[in-house]
């Protein structure tokens, strides 16, 4: 697929002087709201059994997205003989809610004024759709493993306000008292994917991060979002970023290898760790770097044969992430594709100015080689609904990277640049190089930088990402803002972003790595 690549458009000086009328004198955003609970979303009978009469939050704002359990994260088991089936159904969950969300969005204001007409054209379809799915896949796992117990109980979907009501931030501003933070040099150890729940606790940056929109949740160039509320401006933003300190045994070395920018343009809407040999997996487009080979068809013996952009082609891993756009009103080519504007991404997608790809040491111990092929994902594509529990999202600004936001993103002053930066776990189980749920295999050291019981540390790859991108502008038919490409029903929500690596390091330049981050060098 073609692409443009742009840095500023020429949007660019007007979209910095308007950025200012977002902001108020103390550093809080025009829009504000008061987010709904996790379960304020409409679904008569509720979630909990209660009734739940109305289609909109006390503050009239609208229900916005679906919200569905996700299956997949609650898988704990599954035979190797059958995860290939299992993720192929499990994709077939997020497609189902991809055209229900598309029907929701057709029929907005029909659902709002008929509760009946949601539940009974899009909640009940959906919920009798995603069961068939669910009881497929109890079934191939209980072909060889222990039945799973309570997934048909997920079946059910809400429909819901544009709040962060689970325990995703409602604006903080903080970085999630650490869990996504610490990007700037990549030594955060205690990532969001490991127990982060008290995330987004609602006093932002600012004290006023607690989003809202000027249309009622629906903002962007795409109408599913991003909205004023989900930006803030990094310099209301405190220091925030705090780092374990090194004990006897440490290891202090670093590893860097350059696999460019992505320049070259290899885009595809797949997810070859969580959705393998399924078109569009993903349903938002991925830049990649590093292996070439990488789509969803991709089988181990393809990585190893790949083609690298890496300077050094001992690293034949594949680097991948959500594309950049910028929403202002221009098409890109993929306008009226998969993972494009078929799925409501829309917008240019945006070269970034510099992508460092660097693996750390850790402050308690030596590192071990990652066994080849180890697949980690961090973060979480669906957190907007699922709560926080594995986001790991890391938004600043250079000049100020001390100051982490997880479910905001930064308005960078001028002569600033938008900073994304992914911290991947740093602890390997020692067996597996992948597991059920694509997470349990791999987790983050805690606060002082242990691995937890059974786990040994590995090389902590983190991905900083840089963009020159124009400051957001909510201006009626001249908006122009960024957002990073999601699900749908996610609503382009700065907390979904997430990093996917695959390990082709050569056994050569794999033990290069960890002998230099071991013998406290850096290297390349």
């Amino acid at each position: 697929m073609g692409r443009t690549s742009r840095k500023r458009s020429k949007l660019a000086n007007r979209a910095i002087a308007a950025s200012a009328a977002l902001i108020l004198g103390g550093g809080g955003l025009i829009a504000a709201n008061s987010y709904a609970s996790a379960g304020e979303g409409w679904w008569p009978g509720g979630r909990d059994g209660q009734q739940q009469n109305r289609t909109r939050a006390a503050d009239g704002r609208s229900v916005s997205t679906i919200d569905c359990p996700d299956v997949g994260n609650s898988l704990r088991e599954v035979p190797d003989d059958q995860r290939f089936a299992v993720d192929r159904e499990l994709a077939t969950l997020d497609s189902q809610i991809t055209v229900a969300y598309q029907r929701f969005a057709d029929n907005r204001q029909r659902v709002e004024a008929d509760r009946a007409f949601g539940e009974n054209q899009i909640l009940a379809p959906l919920r009798n759709e995603r069961l068939v799915i669910i009881q497929r896949i109890v079934a191939l796992i209980d072909r060889s493993a222990e039945r799973p117990q309570g997934l048909e109980q997920m079946a059910p979907c809400t429909l819901r306000d544009d709040g962060n009501g689970q325990n995703g931030g409602a604006g903080n501003g903080d970085g999630g008292n650490g869990d996504g933070g610490n990007g700037g040099d990549g030594q955060n150890q205690n990532g969001g994917q490991d127990g982060g729940q008290d995330g987004g606790d609602g006093n932002g940056g600012n004290g006023n991060g607690d989003g809202g929109g000027q249309d009622g949740g629906n903002g962007g160039q795409a109408g599913n979002g991003p909205e004023a509320g989900d930006f803030v401006a990094i310099e209301d933003v405190q220091p925030n970023v705090q780092q374990p300190r090194n004990r006897r045994g440490a290891s202090r070395g670093t590893f860097t290898t350059d696999c460019g920018v992505n320049a070259n343009g290899k885009f595809n809407p797949d997810n070859v760790i969580v959705a393998p040999g399924v078109s569009n997996g993903a349903h938002h487009m991925h830049d990649y770097v590093g292996n070439q080979a990488n789509d969803a068809f991709a089988s181990d013996d393809d990585l190893a044969a790949g083609a690298t952009t890496c300077r050094n082609q001992g690293d034949r891993s594949t680097y991948y992430w959500p594309v950049l756009r910028l929403q202002n009103g221009q098409d890109e080519n993929d306008a009226a594709a998969d993972g494009g504007g078929n799925d409501q991404n829309v917008g240019e997608i945006q070269t970034p100015s510099q992508v460092t790809l660097s693996f750390v040491g850790s402050p308690r111990s030596k590192v071990t080689a990652m066994p080849r092929f180890l697949r980690i994902i961090t973060g979480d594509a669906k957190a907007f609904v699922n709560g926080d529990a594995n986001a790991n999202a890391s938004w600043s600004c250079t000049g100020f990277e001390d100051r982490q936001l997880k479910d905001k993103y930064p308005i960078c002053p001028e002569n600033s640049q938008v900073v994304r930066t992914f911290t991947f776990q740093s602890c390997w189980d020692g067996q597996n190089t992948d597991s059920a749920n694509h997470r349990t295999h791999v987790a983050f050291a805690d606060a002082g930088g242990r691995c937890p019981q059974g786990f040994r540390a590995i090389p902590q790859l983190v991905q900083r990402i840089v963009y020159d991108v124009p400051p957001p502008v909510f201006d009626g038919g001249n908006a122009s803002v960024f957002a990073v490409d999601s699900f749908p029903e996610q609503l382009h929500k700065p907390v979904t972003d997430h990093g996917d690596f695959i390990n082709v390091f050569d056994e050569r330049l794999m033990n290069k790595m960890v002998s230099c981050i071991n013998g406290g060098r850096r290297c390349r």
